[in-house]
């Protein structure tokens, strides 16, 4: 069986609709389901969405692309982004995204996925493509939107000073001077308008005061 299941369906992740297609043969696929479930050759991530157990799987499978698929419409962002592009040390267990719907958030038996409720039109803004080897992709936002998106999610920074941000990205988000220097203002701006916030204003200040100080400090 597994085999035949394997034939039919390429991929680790797949949804319900899939994988009754696969049991087509049988006369009670339902049946099926709850008896590969109970044995663990598929794992149940949360209604209508699977994957493979570890005894069926081929390869690991893809949170991101699950992070995508379990709650939409989302992209991924805030902390788990921000360190995906190397911008801060800290590995973010709990895969966490933005949405333009309502704040969610989900434990599975493959962790932890949390969704954020932003505006729209801060939620159309800076969202990347990432494109996966056997040709799929899920949406994460631009390293510019994952740290607006962090920024506007801590409420209670009570950042309102350029140098009251540069101290807050460097001691509590421990993001280096070096990797916010080579993000966009442009686009910072954009998002700043969309959420109609001064702190990522201020964001864009700093990052085109970093651009100019940067190459001087190269020569010195």
């Amino acid at each position: 069986m597994h085999e035949t299941l394997r034939q039919s369906i390429p991929f680790e992740e797949f949804d319900y609709q899939t994988l009754i297609d696969s049991l087509r043969g049988y006369a009670h696929p339902r049946k099926k389901i709850t008896s590969m479930l109970r044995k663990g050759e598929i794992i149940r991530v949360k209604k209508g969405l699977y994957l493979f157990g570890e005894s069926s799987r081929r390869s690991p499978f893809c949170r991101e692309l699950l992070a995508n698929l379990i709650y939409g419409p989302s992209c991924i962002s805030l902390e788990y982004a921000l360190h995906y592009y190397g911008l801060t040390p800290e590995r973010a267990e709990c895969i966490t995204s933005v949405t333009c719907g309502r704040s969610r958030s989900f434990d599975t038996p493959v962790g932890h996925f949390s969704y954020r409720m932003i505006t729209l039109a801060a939620f159309a803004i800076g969202i990347d493509r990432i494109e996966l080897a056997d040709g799929r992709s899920f949406l994460m936002a631009t390293p510019e939107k994952a740290l607006a998106d962090r920024i506007m999610s801590d409420r209670g920074s009570g950042v309102s000073t350029h140098k009251g941000l540069v101290a807050y990205l460097t001691d509590n988000l421990r993001i280096d001077s070096d990797a916010v220097s080579r993000l966009e203002p442009e686009t910072v701006l954009t998002l700043a308008a969309a959420y109609r916030s001064r702190r990522l204003t201020l964001l864009a200040g700093v990052i085109k005061g970093l651009k100019i100080t940067k190459p001087e400090e190269s020569h010195a």
